[in-house]
């Protein structure tokens, strides 16, 4: 509202008393209505916990694929030094092993792959191993769901029907055994 001054003249005063509230409230609907992205992590099933001790399970030296990340980020799998890019191949023959060669799995259901990672190595690094692995596992599920009959160009996903899903699992089952991170230099 425009105000008379003594002498005459307008003043130009805006009344700005609540502008505040406008401002508070226009905060309060964007934070209600914003959706935040959370990281869902790496969906992992763990198994039960127990208080019973456990009885150390001898292996088979043949079916375990042991990977190890140090804190440079250099692979060890199964004892030579090895590339991320590598590994997929790598595991797809260990668990597969089309040659029935002695020195890999006696078969994909016996077959255990062991990581293990320094405490020392980058979240990157230990990312792109685990995807390698787990891409592995897709790779031989989809290329054992082709050989079904019905499914030859299928791709295994969620899309497929839970009772195929099992049967392809059950006889390539995913087996990863994390071992606890070390110091560096810890073996």
């Amino acid at each position: 509202m425009l105000k008379r001054k003594k002498n005459n003249r307008v003043s130009n005063e805006v009344n700005a008393g609540s502008m505040a509230d406008i401002a508070f409230l226009l905060l309060i609907f964007f934070l209600v209505t914003t959706t935040i992205d959370i990281d869902k992590g790496i969906t992992v099933k763990l198994p039960p916990w127990s208080n019973e001790e456990v009885d150390p399970t001898k292996l088979n030296k043949r079916n375990v694929f042991s990977v190890l990340v140090n804190a440079d980020d250099q692979l060890l799998v199964r004892g030579e030094l090895a590339e991320v890019e590598q590994l997929r191949e790598r595991t797809k023959e260990f668990i597969a092993n089309p040659e029935k060669r002695e020195d890999l799995a006696e078969k994909p259901t016996k077959a255990i792959i062991s990581l293990k990672n320094d405490r020392g190595t980058s979240y990157e690094t230990y990312i792109q191993v685990y995807n390698e692995l787990k891409a592995a596992y897709n790779e031989l599920w989809t290329e054992k769901l082709n050989t079904m009959p019905g499914y030859s160009d299928a791709i295994f996903n969620n899309e497929l029907p839970l009772e195929i899903r099992r049967q392809v699992r059950a006889e390539i089952p995913f087996v990863l055994s994390e071992a606890e991170p070390t110091n560096f230099g810890e073996e």
